[in-house]
């Protein structure tokens, strides 16, 4: 498989977007879940999840900002891949490169 992971979009809760209010206008996105925070890595290690997204400064060049929330606020996160465009689920069918693999036979053990 050649898909690769370009990273996360972050759902919060309703009240969440509404509590940080003009704060996260900015970073916010829609997308196929609804209102979400795109970003290239979460750290979810502590008391609130680290996310690290693609910006870009005032003069246009491409920057990072890191942007913590409480973990409280976070409904879900999804993988995004490039290939697919900005959602993580995907159905797997028709996606091997190989010939389905059979079920393996039932072993039994004496009685």
């Amino acid at each position: 498989m050649n898909d690769t992971l370009t990273g996360y979009s972050v759902y919060l809760f309703p009240q969440a977007v509404e509590a940080l209010g003009d704060a996260a206008k900015p970073f916010l996105k829609t997308g196929p879940g609804g209102q979400c925070i795109p970003c290239k890595e979460v750290d979810t290690g502590g008391a609130l999840v680290e996310l690290t997204l693609a910006q870009a400064d005032p003069s246009g060049q491409p920057s990072e900002v890191e942007l913590m929330i409480p973990t409280s606020m976070v409904r879900m996160i999804v993988s995004t891949r490039a290939e697919e465009g900005a959602f993580g689920f995907r159905s797997h069918e028709n996606t091997r490169e190989s010939a389905p693999v059979e079920p393996a036979a039932e072993t039994r053990t004496p009685a």
